[in-house]
C-alpha cells in the first residue's frame, strides 16, 4: 500500500459531502487495516450513497481510491453486507 496518497474528491462538493465522503475512504482503510464493525461500514455507506447517488460515480471513485491506496470499496461493501453483524476485517491490499 502506497504510505502517502490523496482521497479522490471533487472540489465541486459541499464541505461536509467531503467529509462523508472522506468518512468511507477512512471505513474502508479501516476494513483492511485494523477492521470495522460491519454495520458501522455499512452506515458510512448509505451516507456516502446520500452525496454519491450513481452507481457509475461510485464506481469510478472506488476504482481511483483503489488506485492509490490498494484497498477496493467494491470488495469490503459485499463482504459487509455478507456478515452485517460481523467484524469486517479484510485481508491483503
Amino acid at each position: 500500500m502506497e504510505e502517502n496518497y490523496s482521497y479522490p474528491l471533487d472540489i465541486d462538493w459541499k464541505p461536509e459531502e467531503m467529509v462523508i465522503v472522506m468518512d468511507m475512504w477512512q471505513a474502508v482503510e479501516a476494513a483492511y487495516e485494523q477492521g470495522i464493525p460491519a454495520s458501522d461500514f455499512l452506515e458510512t455507506h448509505r451516507q456516502f450513497k446520500q452525496v454519491i447517488k450513481s452507481i457509475g460515480e461510485e464506481r469510478q471513485l472506488g476504482r481511483e481510491f483503489e488506485g492509490v491506496s490498494g484497498y477496493s470499496l467494491y470488495h469490503a461493501l459485499q463482504s459487509a453486507k455478507k456478515a452485517p453483524d460481523k467484524l469486517l476485517k479484510m485481508k491483503g491490499a
